[in-house]
């Protein structure tokens, strides 16, 4: 497994645990839920790939890896 594909398993359900914390349904109107879902989960998908990209610039611009 290569170091980008691990960040992505660690990251991923942080990223949810994280958003589990906001309230999207109120944004929302009624009966609109799966589209909540949806917003979370592009939403999330999103952040785990920016916070990944991150983290891998960051360790190969320090030659930490």
């Amino acid at each position: 497994m290569s170091v980008r594909t691990i960040l992505y398993v660690i990251t991923l359900p942080l990223v949810i645990w994280a958003l589990d914390s906001i309230n999207i349904n109120g944004i929302f109107k009624k009966n609109r839920y799966y589209q909540a879902r949806l917003l979370y989960l592009m939403i999330s998908m999103s952040m785990t790939y920016l916070i990944v990209n991150f983290l891998m610039d960051f360790f190969e611009s320090s030659r930490f890896i």
